[in-house]
């Protein structure tokens, strides 16, 4: 990973777009790979633990620092969360717009979706502006409280990205507080029931197949990395780069 740089000589880095509803834990996920890859808990995407609504306004992307003077060869695109009122939340048209790359940096998140007469509508996005991987961001403890009107959103942004080609993968986070064996020993992940479970109806629920669809706990309250929480963050990673990857190189 520390070494991974796009085949296909058109793209100098790998984007990844998270989206999902408000308090999913997108931004939590994007400071998590940084913790994980600079070997101690960073806090550099924003998020807020008590708010009811997105605590994301604006399309920002992050960079992840490889050394001096240097970053990975992917970049992480955060976005304001899905909400279930029709005039709350990220706009679903926006998000097909990010994933095309018609949206620029810096551009604030409104109730009305971007028009191309606007500033921050990129009408010529290179590949580096589009989107190459779409991930979905659900807490596991959750799943089944997710609103229909939501789901509905997330399935036609899925639609739209599947329609260009983009491959997709989920997260279920906050697997401690979903799972009492879990948060007893995050390493038991991957062997509980419930969490199976849960992983079985976001897959129903989305569409998505069930090995796309990755258990993750971010850092939230520790002030050290831990080996077993890094292993989740870096599995779900890996594939994310992975997947991004062979839709490079089959354009």
């Amino acid at each position: 990973m520390k070494w991974y740089k796009p085949r296909n000589k058109e793209a100098s880095h790998l984007r990844i777009l998270l989206h999902g509803p408000v308090g999913a834990g997108k931004s939590s996920f994007i400071n998590s790979v940084d913790s994980v890859l600079q070997s101690r808990v960073t806090g550099r995407a924003l998020t807020d633990a008590n708010s009811g609504s997105s605590f994301t306004k604006q399309y920002k992307t992050y960079k992840i620092s490889n050394g001096p003077d240097a970053f990975y060869s992917f970049v992480f695109n955060d976005i304001m969360g899905l909400e279930q009122k029709a005039n709350n939340g990220v706009h679903v048209e926006d998000i097909k717009l990010a994933l095309r790359g018609h949206v620029r940096e810096g551009y604030k998140f409104n109730p009305n979706p971007l028009t191309e007469d606007d500033p921050s509508y990129n009408p010529s996005p290179k590949l580096d502006d589009r989107v190459h991987v779409l991930v979905s961001v659900i807490p596991a403890d959750s799943v089944s409280l997710i609103s229909e009107e939501v789901i509905k959103k997330m399935r036609e942004v899925r639609l739209a990205a599947s329609n260009m080609g983009i491959p997709q993968v989920a997260i279920l986070t906050k697997v401690d507080k979903a799972c009492a064996e879990a948060k007893k020993d995050i390493g038991n992940v991957y062997k509980s029931k419930y969490l199976d479970e849960q992983v079985k109806m976001f897959s129903e629920l989305l569409g998505l197949q069930a090995n796309c669809i990755f258990l993750v706990k971010n850092y939230a309250k520790e002030n050290d990395t831990q080996d077993d929480t890094d292993a989740l963050i870096l599995c779900a990673l890996r594939q994310m780069i992975n997947y991004g990857e062979d839709f490079l190189n089959d354009l």
